[in-house]
């Protein structure tokens, strides 16, 4: 069983708060849209969310999620993603997913679950020569993964095992285009293209 960890524990501050409950031109809220995606890609998704965002979680949960709420969520990222692991620690491999991205195909997911699925370590896709999300890992990797603390997600973890990445190559722009701020939001309103690239080693 290949689990999705949907990382949705973010306080949004470069954003001004509450970013994964605004509406995407086709009105639905930023953190929903990566939801479905997701769910259509892997077994199971596990969101994982910060105390007190009951909004985020009832939508998510209504969406078909587990919803884990993450106590140390303000440590960072890799807080949140530990927790998101540890609580699906029967899993047979995860898929790190970031709620600020809406766009990622659901044949992209369902890409990297197939990687994992078949054998490989870590797996990711790229588009223009940039690595994207999700980025998926085995079972071997359950004691690093729900060790992380700081706020740089599997960053070093991926650095370190950077000859163990499956990759491929897809036109996918989805897997960079994250939604940090209400200009990148405006952007996606008028069907501009992201500035983002994505986070670096968010998952």
């Amino acid at each position: 069983m290949i689990v999705g960890l949907l990382l949705a524990a973010g306080a949004g501050s470069r954003f001004g708060g509450d970013k994964l409950l605004q509406p995407l031109p086709d009105g639905t809220p930023i953190g929903l849209a990566a939801a479905r995606n997701l769910l259509q890609g892997v077994d199971q998704v596990v969101a994982v969310v910060r105390p007190g965002d009951e909004e985020l979680a009832l939508i998510l949960c209504t969406a078909g999620l587990r919803v884990e709420i993450c106590h140390d969520a303000a440590h960072g990222m890799g807080a949140s993603l530990a927790h998101g692991v540890r609580s699906a620690g029967d899993a047979d491999g995860w898929l790190i997913a970031l709620a600020d991205m809406p766009f990622i195909q659901s044949q992209t997911i369902r890409s990297v679950a197939r990687l994992i699925e078949s054998g490989a370590s870590i797996a990711a896709p790229f588009h223009r020569a940039k690595r994207g999300h999700p980025v998926g890992f085995s079972r071997a990797f359950f004691k690093p993964l729900s060790r992380l603390h700081a706020d740089y997600g599997a960053h070093d973890l991926l650095t370190a095992h950077a000859t163990d990445i499956h990759s491929f190559h897809c036109n996918d722009s989805g897997i960079l285009a994250d939604i940090d701020s209400p200009l990148d939001l405006e952007r996606v309103s008028l069907h501009l293209p992201l500035q983002g690239g994505g986070r670096e080693g968010d998952g």
